[in-house]
């Protein structure tokens, strides 16, 4: 049985979020990668506004959602994030089990967003 890193405190405590910035658009999250398959985001009000992908969301909801409402997550981050664990960058707390798909550019279990 393998140990939940989202709830394990005594792995977690030992790697703090660390900032991070989008390769699009330099927006600067705090992140911790506890797994391949979970990423803990924090966004900052100035990441917010900085995001690229959720301007382009809001302009595209006639200026509704975006920075104010729901936002299902930034593609560009989420690659940032995957190459930046990948080159040792963020650490992942628990590197163990299915490990990043070369091929899709994800973790390797369906459903995995960042």
């Amino acid at each position: 049985m393998r140990v939940d890193n989202r709830l394990d405190d005594r792995r977690a405590d030992g790697v703090p979020m660390r900032p991070l910035a989008c390769a699009r658009c330099a927006a600067e999250v705090l992140v911790r990668k506890s797994s391949w398959q979970q990423t803990s985001v924090q966004w900052t009000a100035r990441a917010t506004a900085a995001c690229a992908e959720r301007d382009a969301e809001r302009d595209a909801a006639g200026g509704a959602g975006g920075a104010e409402g729901a936002f299902e997550g930034c593609r560009s981050l989420r690659d940032t994030i995957r190459e930046a664990a990948l080159r040792g960058g963020i650490e992942v707390v628990d590197p163990a089990g299915p490990g990043p798909d070369p091929d899709h550019g994800t973790g390797s279990l369906p459903g995995h967003r960042t």
